[in-house]
């Protein structure tokens, strides 16, 4: 698949977000803003690197009551993100209620992906915590399933699964998977991850690198060896 490779940039202030993205000159990669970043500098962040010229990828995981998250997602679609996600744990009612409030006058609105299962999320504790005892795969395409029925464009979920979400789905149904890494790097919090070129092969439609850009010594290097890796 490999469409593109979006930067988390999981960062506290403007600042550092802006100092970070001046260093790719000439580029405009695809940036992720979660909820740090969002919680911190509010909407005008994502004006702000919208008017840079970058697309975005607004991380914010929408989960409450179907009426709460459609006024939400009537808020969130003024601010001409280009995708957006909710938590599709949230069941079909919230969201559908999702794209009724996501959706504009004129018809247009962001992609809506819905978050399967985090990708520090391991069977065990699915099992032990949150009192799921089905297989955490299966669970994966039962959300990816009910969102694909609600109307979703696609779902968050690990690289590992992409590949049977589109057989599952369908090509059209957008797969878009953190939990990347290098082959030789540090795969931190996260449990179900893969590199970005095993992320192409098994079917990811957008990867979202954080770490192993942003802390990296050289990013715009480590972006571009993404960019090798995944699109090549």
């Amino acid at each position: 698949m490999g469409k593109d490779v979006i930067i988390a940039c999981d960062f506290s202030s403007k600042n550092e977000v802006t100092d970070f993205l001046s260093l790719f000159q000439g580029r405009k990669p695809y940036v992720k803003i979660g909820m740090e970043l969002f919680y911190a500098e509010g909407p005008e962040i994502v004006r702000q690197i919208k008017k840079m010229g970058h697309a975005i990828f607004l991380d914010l995981k929408l989960h409450d009551i179907p009426n709460t998250v459609m006024k939400a997602m009537r808020v969130l679609s003024e601010l001409d993100v280009d995708m957006c996600n909710l938590h599709a744990a949230g069941t079909a009612a919230m969201m559908q209620a999702a794209i009724t409030g996501l959706t504009r006058a004129d018809g247009s609105r962001p992609l809506l992906i819905a978050v399967t299962q985090l990708t520090s999320t391991s069977q065990e504790r699915m099992q032990q915590e949150i009192l799921i005892d089905k297989p955490l795969d299966e669970v994966v395409m039962q959300y990816a399933q009910n969102a694909m029925r609600s109307g979703l464009d696609g779902v968050v979920c690990s690289p590992l699964e992409a590949g049977k979400v589109h057989q599952v789905c369908g090509n059209q149904f957008l797969t878009v998977t953190p939990g990347v890494r290098f082959a030789d790097g540090d795969v931190g919090d996260q449990v179900r991850v893969a590199t970005p070129q095993m992320a192409k092969q098994i079917g990811s439609d957008y990867i979202v690198v954080g770490r192993a850009v942003t802390a990296a010594a050289d990013p715009v290097a480590a972006y571009q060896r993404c960019i090798d890796e995944f699109i090549g």
